[in-house]
């Protein structure tokens, strides 16, 4: 089986100006210097984490989608966050994951964040998303779905190798995001990535970035700090499966269905 090249960017984001955030992350994705199989980009990365969904909702066959599709073409990867979409009336905290060729698979966020009443104004999503690529079974999770390890839980009728969270995950909780992300590879035997955003946003929130790649032992891999940038490492299949091999916790995990 093929290793995989993960890169995600980490970046400061314009407040709800998605045309900023679009020429921000140009940039951000034309440092890329060696090739790459997967790209993932913060939650909600054209306006940062907002509730104005009536205001800054696209349609999928807006301008994010086709930008997005631009760059998984030209960097031949799939590239993936979250962006707020409004569809048939309802609006959706929409993770995209677009392919080189331009189709595309959706995650709607399945756990909104009430306390900041994200539950008023976006619809939750009821199915998880587990995409095959270059040999890989990718589970791309948003945010707070990263509290919720029933949702996570690495199942035998869809496992998954990498379990990814794009977020916009606030600095006075970074703990939790460092523990759980840590805590998500270890019970899932799988390698872990969460993508977070750096700054603060207009409501006053901080964001202290932490974006961290893991192993299935829960080792960092990758960690990009408080930095804005673009980090790239690559997954060794070899390391993943020897270490699968010989410990098997995932033939001893209970068996259950997911259930709304």
């Amino acid at each position: 089986m093929a290793d995989l090249t993960v890169s995600f960017v980490q970046t400061r984001l314009h407040w709800q100006d998605a045309a900023a955030n679009r020429a921000t992350l140009d940039v951000a994705l034309a440092s890329l210097s060696t090739p790459t199989d997967l790209i993932v980009l913060p939650e909600m990365f054209t306006t940062g984490f907002s509730m104005e969904a009536e205001t800054l909702a696209e349609p999928m066959d807006g301008p994010t989608v086709a930008w997005l599709r631009t760059h998984a073409g030209a960097h031949n990867a799939v590239l993936t966050g979250s962006v707020i979409i409004e569809e048939n009336g309802a609006y959706f905290n929409r993770l995209l994951w677009v392919r080189p060729d331009g189709s595309l698979s959706t995650y709607d966020k399945r756990h909104l964040f009430t306390l900041a009443g994200e539950q008023h104004t976006y619809a939750p999503g009821t199915t998880r998303l587990v995409e095959e690529w270059r040999g890989w079974r990718i589970c791309p999770l948003v945010c707070y779905d990263l509290r919720f390890p029933v949702w996570s839980r690495n199942q035998p009728a869809a496992p998954y190798d990498l379990l990814l969270y794009v977020a916009n995950w606030p600095a006075v909780r970074r703990a939790a995001w460092m523990t759980l992300l840590r805590a998500r590879a270890i019970e899932n035997v799988a390698c872990a990535l969460g993508v977070n955003r750096i700054g603060q946003d207009a409501n006053g929130h901080d964001y202290a970035g932490d974006s961290a790649l893991l192993d299935a032992k829960g080792s960092y891999l990758l960690e990009a700090g408080d930095q804005a940038g673009t980090f790239t490492h690559t997954l060794r299949r070899a390391d993943l499966d020897n270490f699968r091999a010989s410990f098997g916790a995932l033939n001893d995990g209970d068996a259950f269905e997911l259930r709304d």
